[in-house]
C-alpha cells in the first residue's frame, strides 16, 4: 500500500485529491494546522468513510515550521509528498506579506530539506501557479515556458517556491514536480474566492439574504478549469519516470463578467441587477489575462481537461442552490 502526505489536505485540492488517492489504495495521511475553529467540512465524509479502515490520518503541524515537519515525515515516511498548503489568496497576500512568503515560499524548503536530510526516496508534487505570469496583453497561452513575472506577493513567493523545487531536483537527484495549474474552481471552493462569491451570493440573492452583490475588475480574464480534474493530473505528474513542470488548464480564457453573466443566469437572474463595482477589491497590481497552454501535459500525462467553463459554472451553480 502506497503512503501519501497531502498538505492543505482540508482545502478544495486537497480534499478533491485525498478523495483521489484513498479510492485507489493509498494510506493518507494529511497535515492540518491548529486553530480556534473545526474547518474540516471538505473531509468529514472522507473521514467517516475511512476511518474503519484505518487509511486515512491527520497530523497537526504548520508548513512554517521546519521541526513539525521533519517530525510527522520522519515517522510516516511517505512515498508521494503533495504540497498544497499555503496561503493561496492572491488579494490577501498584499495584507499579509510576511506570512504569505512564510508558507507559501518557505514552506516547500522545509519540505524539500526535510526529505532530503531524512533521506527518504518520497516523489514530491508542488503547487505552482499561473499567478508566476503577468497576464499581459501577448503573452497568452503562456506554458512552461513562458518567461515568469509575478505581479503579487503570493505570486512572488510561488516563483520562489518553483524555483528551489528546481534546484533541489538538480541538484540533488530528487523526484520533485512543479504543476502550474491554472484557475481550478468547484463547489468545494472557498467563498472569498471570487467564483464561489458569486455563486454564493446567488444563493442569499434568491433567499432574500442579499441584494447586491460588489466585485472588483470585472473584465479580468481567467481560465477557470474544473478541480477535481486537475487534482488527477498532479497524481499522473508523480506516475511518471522523470520528474518535470507541467501546465494544467483549459486553454479557454473568460471574464469575472462571463461568469456572473453564466452563473446568474442559470438562476434565471440578470446580473446587471445587482452586480456592482467596487473599486476596494481591486488589486494594487492586475493580472489582466491567464490562458494556459497544456499541450506538454497532454502529449506527456494523456491529461486533458474534460469540463470547460459552462459546465463548470452549471456545476457550481446545481450544488450551491442544492445546499
Amino acid at each position: 500500500m502506497k503512503k501519501a502526505f497531502v498538505t492543505g489536505i482540508t482545502g478544495q485540492d486537497g480534499s478533491y485529491l485525498a478523495e483521489l488517492l484513498l479510492k485507489k489504495g493509498y494510506e493518507v495521511h494529511g497535515l492540518v494546522r491548529r486553530a480556534s475553529t473545526f474547518n474540516r467540512e471538505r473531509i468529514d465524509h472522507l473521514y467517516k468513510d475511512f476511518q474503519e479502515e484505518d487509511k486515512l490520518h491527520l497530523h497537526y503541524g504548520d508548513l512554517a515550521d521546519y521541526v513539525s515537519v521533519v517530525n510527522i515525515l520522519k515517522k510516516v515516511k511517505p512515498d508521494e509528498i503533495y504540497n498544497l498548503g499555503a496561503q493561496s489568496h492572491v488579494a490577501v497576500s498584499f495584507e499579509i506579506p510576511l506570512y504569505t512568503a512564510h508558507t507559501t515560499g518557505m514552506g516547500i524548503l522545509n519540505i524539500l530539506e526535510a526529505v532530503r536530510i531524512l533521506g527518504l526516496k518520497s516523489k514530491i508534487y508542488h503547487a505552482s501557479t499561473s499567478e508566476l505570469f503577468s497576464g499581459k496583453k501577448g503573452e497568452a497561452p503562456q506554458s512552461e515556458g513562458t518567461q515568469f513575472n509575478p505581479q503579487s506577493p503570493y505570486g512572488v513567493a510561488k516563483l520562489y517556491a518553483h524555483k528551489i523545487c528546481e534546484v533541489y531536483r538538480k541538484g540533488y537527484g530528487m523526484f520533485i514536480c512543479n504543476g502550474i495549474l491554472f484557475n481550478h474552481e468547484s463547489p468545494r471552493r472557498g467563498k472569498n474566492f471570487v467564483t464561489r462569491k458569486i455563486t454564493f451570493a446567488i444563493k442569499n440573492i434568491l433567499s432574500g439574504k442579499q441584494n447586491k452583490l460588489y466585485l472588483g475588475n470585472l473584465e479580468a480574464k481567467r481560465d477557470w478549469g474544473y478541480a477535481p480534474k486537475f487534482v488527477y493530473g498532479m497524481w499522473l505528474m508523480l506516475q511518471q519516470e522523470k520528474p518535470d513542470d507541467y501546465v494544467l488548464a483549459t486553454g479557454e480564457t473568460h471574464t469575472v463578467r462571463e461568469f456572473c453573466e453564466r452563473a446568474f443566469g442559470y438562476a434565471d437572474l440578470d446580473y446587471r441587477k445587482y452586480v456592482m463595482f467596487d473599486n476596494r477589491q481591486l488589486r494594487p497590481n492586475e493580472v489582466d489575462h491567464l490562458r494556459g497552454d497544456y499541450s506538454k501535459a497532454k502529449r506527456v500525462l494523456g491529461w486533458e481537461p474534460k469540463v470547460k467553463f459552462e459546465k463548470l459554472v452549471d456545476i457550481m451553480m446545481k450544488e450551491e442552490l442544492i445546499n
